[in-house]
């Protein structure tokens, strides 16, 4: 039997390929282990029992076990959740089952107090049978990731929300490709459906030609690498399907690297109804000082608190006697130009309008220059802001006192024949003032002093005669003369006359046109000294309705909006109304300056009407 022995180094000799073997599958592990160990994120195995196999360092330290007491455990009995650990069994059993590769994200929270999402991927481990007998699985905590997202959600709605509720239209450029995205608020600025691909050509097209130079030179200077890459520019656009003409504003920063323009983002906002408000209101102030210059009314507004006067219309000049520029600013030494018997009746009208009241008054001026006394009339009216404060006083001084008639009004549409009908005006003595078109008159002649109209029938002829017509049809009594080319027929005369002219004169007979001025002037002056402020009370409220009548009497005699229902048999809110078109009608500002109006118009109260207690 010894003789069957091999020798002990022929023995040695043949294990030498299984000690290598096993020293390179052993190196290969220590390898493994190495990497497994130096990266962060969790590796671990299970085996067919679903118990860990593998843990590396990070796995163990997240549960702050060791490999003794952590390997050979299932979820259970490492204190998994049971809902969780139900999951991942079954995770692993269809890995095993099917030899699939499974990825999820989960909430866990560790038994060293770590809570946080984990994603996962777990596979297969096969064997030379080509059987799975592990479950090799990574994890890696997502809870950055997740916030991360989570805060660029909420980011994006809150600009989302922004956008839409500021109407911001968001855009990108990529100024080395032309390339362009926009939102489609933009696109709809542009008057493009929603969706509709955009390019560099699309932009320029719908620039307004008057307003592409412009804009092609703010995107040279946001490009240049030598400015700070700021964009910021207002201009129009004609939408492309609608042809509607926008005004945008936008605005936004250019990107460089390398010395080069790489990207920009920008902003844009539709501007169209600001400017379009912006346009009205400058329109409407524009009427409004061209109303107050021409008006022989002085027209004021006064701030109380501060105790100046913040606006005067031209007719300062002429009820005053000095130019506006020279008047004073505030109102004490306004005050002192007021009749010393009637300073204190004014100081006290004022006061209450500053208290809110709309109030008449009148009294006497000592004009400062000449010392001459004009008799005014005032109605004052506070000027409430959004919060229903008194911030501002104003009022419409109207000049009672009586003045020579000495107005023409020359309406002709071209500049050069009106300035020499003026000055021949003029030089018989009268004051002229030229129009360039019937509108422009018609929008004045509300508040034109007593003259007459010299209107030029040369030009735009059924424009003219608009003018006689309408101020026949508004009661408005300037005498009208119409002067017309040499070789006019009859027939153009017939139609002056019945447009409402009271006299037709030929271009070139200035002896008659100056006859005609003179006898329309007269007869200006004639109803003017006529006239009192009585009559056209009356005038205005003979105009009434039968139960607008009925109502005001019932004013007059003191009656409440009950009692005026009850004697007329209608209800109390029928009476509200016919109370407020009253003032309406006859241009009141309050019941008081209503019953005024109809005291001085000569209406008395009734005898024997019951009244409101005192």
């Amino acid at each position: 039997m010894e003789r069957d022995k091999p020798p002990p180094a022929l023995a040695l000799k043949d294990r030498e390929p299984a000690f290598a073997a096993e020293e390179a599958l052993a190196h290969h592990a220590r390898f493994l282990e190495a990497n497994l160990s130096a990266i962060p994120d969790y590796v671990y195995a299970f085996d067919r029992e679903r118990r860990f196999a593998y843990a590396n360092p990070a796995m163990l330290a997240l549960f702050g076990l060791t490999a003794e007491t952590m390997l050979g455990k299932t979820f259970a009995e490492l204190d998994y959740p049971q809902d969780l650990a139900t999951v991942l069994n079954g995770h692993i059993d269809q890995i095993l089952a099917e030899g699939v590769t499974v990825q999820n994200e989960v909430f866990f929270r560790s038994p060293t107090g770590q809570a946080a999402y984990f994603a996962y991927l777990w596979g297969p481990v096969r064997n030379r049978a080509g059987e799975v007998e592990l479950v090799v699985g990574v994890s890696r905590d997502t809870s950055e990731r997740r916030a991360f997202e989570e805060s660029l959600r909420t980011s994006e709605a809150r600009l989302r929300a922004a956008t839409e509720l500021v109407g911001i239209g968001i855009y990108a450029w990529d100024p080395a490709s032309g390339a362009l995205e926009w939102d489609d608020r933009l696109r709809a600025m542009w008057g493009l459906p929603p969706g509709t691909p955009v390019d560099s050509a699309m932009f320029e097209a719908g620039i307004h030609p008057e307003d592409r130079a412009r804009v092609q030179d703010a995107i040279a200077r946001c490009v240049d690498p030598a400015g700070d890459g700021s964009y910021s520019i207002e201009y129009r656009v004609i939408g492309r399907d609608d042809g509607v003409i926008r005004h945008i504003a936008t605005s936004g920063r250019t990107s460089f690297a390398g010395g080069k323009a790489v990207g920009f983002i920008g902003a844009a906002v539709d501007m169209t109804q600001q400017r379009a408000a912006e346009a009205a209101i400058r329109a409407s102030e524009a009427r409004f000082r061209g109303f107050a210059d021409n008006s022989t009314n002085l027209i004021w507004i006064g701030d109380p608190a501060a105790g100046i006067i913040t606006y005067r219309s031209a007719a300062y000049s002429r009820i005053w006697g000095v130019p506006c520029e020279a008047g004073p600013t505030d109102l004490a030494t306004w005050m002192q130009d007021v009749h010393p018997e009637d300073r204190q009746q004014v100081d006290h009208a004022l006061a209450r309008v500053a208290a809110g009241e709309v109030v008449q008054f009148e009294y006497r001026l000592l004009r400062p220059r000449d010392g001459a006394v004009r008799r005014l009339r005032d109605t004052s009216f506070p000027i409430i802001d959004g919060a229903g404060a008194v911030t501002q006083i104003g009022g419409i001084t109207e000049d009672l006192t009586r003045d020579e008639v000495r107005h023409v009004y020359v309406v002709n549409g071209k500049p050069a024949e009106a300035r020499a009908l003026a000055g021949w005006v003029r030089g018989l003595g009268y004051r002229a003032q030229s129009f360039a078109s019937a509108a422009a008159f018609l929008d004045l002649a509300p508040a034109l002093a007593p003259g007459c109209v010299l209107l030029d029938l040369r030009r735009k002829r059924e424009e003219a005669l608009s003018v006689p017509r309408e101020l026949r049809a508004r009661a408005i009594t300037l005498p009208t003369i119409a002067l017309d080319i040499a070789h006019a027929d009859i027939g153009c005369a017939v139609a002056a006359m019945k447009a409402g002219t009271v006299d037709y004169i030929l271009v070139g007979d200035e002896a008659a046109l100056e006859t005609a001025l003179a006898e329309a002037i007269a007869a200006c002056q004639g109803a003017a000294r006529a006239a009192a402020p009585d009559d056209g009370a009356a005038a205005r409220i003979a105009r009434l309705t039968p139960r607008e009548s009925e109502v005001l009497r019932g004013l007059v005699d003191g009656g409440t909006n009950k009692t005026i229902a009850q004697r007329l048999g209608i209800s109390p809110r029928t009476v509200e109304l016919h109370r407020a078109q009253l003032l309406h009608r006859l241009d009141a500002g309050s019941l008081t300056e209503l019953l005024q109006l109809a005291l001085a118009a000569g209406v008395a109260p009734s005898a024997g009407y019951p009244r409101k207690p005192a």
